[in-house]
């Protein structure tokens, strides 16, 4: 487990779930989709714990479909339709993001993006929540030949803010966001108060810290 790095040069977050609250919009991107296909409205918090697992999850969640089904992509296509049709709409930083990315700022510490999240969702999702300052480094699936939990994602974050991974910190909601992390070299937080499967527990994805509130990350990250 990796030690926090002795200078703090560069904090990279995982998006949905850990930098953005975006589960309203897929909550009602699933609703939507399931009506069209004549089914009730699910419980709310399901859909909440399952968006960190991207579209196919919810798919197979909302509709009941495996991935063989003949018509699984066709479902996952238009799940993906009605969520650009909401994309940014209900979005929003979690308590405590803004004010910590203007005070790493003052203190010249960099921020990225790592996220499994398609580049035709993330950069203008990113680009509506405006945020300021802005990211350094946005990496996502088409930047990389190996997505989340392998590591590449995380090397070329720290190669566009020029730091070592050593000096750097990854947070994430998901076990695969802390394996990347560990594989890196890097510190690992685990964002508790995230996208939490009901069957899961940060507390066994090995990471370096654990945070259930994301404004206790202002305290353990600059003032550690």
């Amino acid at each position: 487990m990796s030690r926090f790095p002795r200078r703090l040069r560069a904090v990279i977050f995982d998006l949905d779930g850990t930098l953005v609250d975006t589960a309203d919009e897929f909550v009602v991107v699933v609703q939507a989709l399931r009506a069209e296909h004549g089914l009730e409205p699910m419980d709310a918090g399901r859909i909440r714990q399952t968006v960190s697992n991207g579209a196919r999850a919810l798919v197979t969640l909302g509709l009941g479909l495996a991935e063989d089904h003949p018509h699984f992509e066709d479902r996952r296509l238009r799940l993906l339709e009605l969520y650009s049709e909401v994309l940014g709409t209900a979005a929003a930083p979690y308590p405590g993001i803004t004010e910590l990315l203007s005070a790493m700022a003052e203190r010249d510490i960099g921020w990225a993006v790592a996220t499994n999240k398609p580049r035709a969702y993330t950069h203008p999702l990113l680009d509506r929540l405006g945020f300021d300052p802005a990211p350094a480094s946005i990496v996502c699936p088409d930047d990389v030949k190996d997505r989340k939990p392998h590591p590449e994602s995380l090397y070329l974050n720290c190669r566009h803010l020029d730091c070592s991974p050593a000096d750097a910190v990854y947070i994430g909601d998901h076990r695969r966001d802390i394996e990347a992390g560990r594989r890196a070299g890097m510190f690992t937080v685990a964002a508790g108060y995230g996208y939490i499967e009901p069957d899961d527990d940060p507390d066994d994805w090995g990471a370096s810290a654990r945070i259930d509130d994301s404004r206790d990350l202002f305290d353990l990250l600059l003032n550690s």
